[in-house]
């Protein structure tokens, strides 16, 4: 579907023949190409990584309203993105900028959250919470401050999430992150299942409680500005996703990773393909989108959770 729409009409045969012959050439090459793949791609990886972290993290605290930008990854990014529009930097330094300041914010918050050799769960609340604060008040002054309309709905236009105007390159500059927050994840799952009974008890079955928290807290930090570098801030997916992947797979953190991925993926790639078509030949930001479906579907869930428990 993330392939056959958009705004001007492709027939799938010739869709699909330029798909079986990358080298072609003509038109239909082009949009398949240069413009729709390489969308469908980012948004995959964007779904896949947003997902991963949501299920770290809600694991990692054992706290299922816990969402990827509890770091304060995404607003760190945020701030750092509206600084760079207001200092009129190029426009193609943005998700290098975003993606830099997401994983410092992300490091500052571990930072405050430290006790001793680990993690205080408390504490990373906390910090995140204020931390993201902080900065959503540096992008409200930001805006309040801008000279411009164009450096406003540039600002706007990252807070709202689109994979518009991404390539190949923008892929492959966040592909090797993701792929190394990945495979932490999946490092860091059989531990994380000890660590689903409390850690005294996970200390106790030969878990290193610290290393486990540190390596949850990478992965998911890597995932998120990698995400956040590619998108902007897209919310609701790596808060929702991962109890939908509980609900088909169970508790177990290793399948957990590997359906809240797969579901991230559809979920994302169904989403930008409908953000290009609902007020086309307009877009709707994917953010709005996944806001206005994530909200009730958040709350039927937590609604039917809590009626089976009484």
């Amino acid at each position: 579907m993330g392939l056959l729409v958009g705004g001007t009409w492709v027939p799938p045969g010739a869709l699909l023949y330029a798909l079986l012959h990358p080298h072609a050439h003509g038109v239909v090459a082009i949009i398949l190409w240069q413009l729709r793949l390489p969308r469908v791609a980012v948004a995959a990886l964007v779904g896949a990584a947003l997902a991963i972290a949501g299920a770290l993290l809600q694991g990692l605290l054992r706290n299922p309203l816990v969402d990827p930008y509890l770091t304060g990854t995404s607003a760190g990014a945020a701030a750092a993105i509206a600084l760079a529009v207001a200092l009129g930097l190029a426009a193609p330094l943005y998700p290098a900028i975003g993606f830099v300041a997401g994983l410092a914010t992300a490091f500052l918050v571990a930072a405050l959250a430290r006790r001793g050799s680990g993690l205080d769960a408390n504490r990373l609340i906390l910090a995140g919470i204020s931390i993201s604060a902080l900065f959503s008040a540096l992008v409200a002054l930001v805006l309040a401050r801008t000279h411009t309309a164009d450096e406003a709905e540039a600002i706007l236009a990252w807070l709202a999430g689109s994979m518009a105007g991404r390539g190949w390159h923008d892929l492959a500059m966040a592909l090797p992150y993701t792929i190394v927050g990945t495979a932490l994840a999946f490092a860091a799952a059989p531990a994380m299942n000890a660590l689903r009974i409390g850690e005294l008890r996970a200390h106790a079955v030969g878990v290193n409680v610290a290393r486990t928290q540190w390596v949850v807290l990478a992965a998911a930090s890597l995932l998120t500005a990698s995400a956040v570098a590619l998108a902007g801030i897209i919310g609701f997916l790596g808060l929702i996703v991962p109890h939908l992947a509980r609900r088909v797979v169970g508790a177990d953190v290793r399948t957990v990773v590997v359906a809240s991925a797969l579901l991230g993926v559809a979920l994302c790639t169904l989403a930008d393909a409908v953000s290009r078509t609902i007020v086309a030949p307009s877009e709707l930001p994917i953010g709005v989108l996944l806001a206005f479906v994530g909200v009730p579907t958040f709350l039927v869930l937590y609604l039917r959770s809590k009626e089976r428990r009484t």
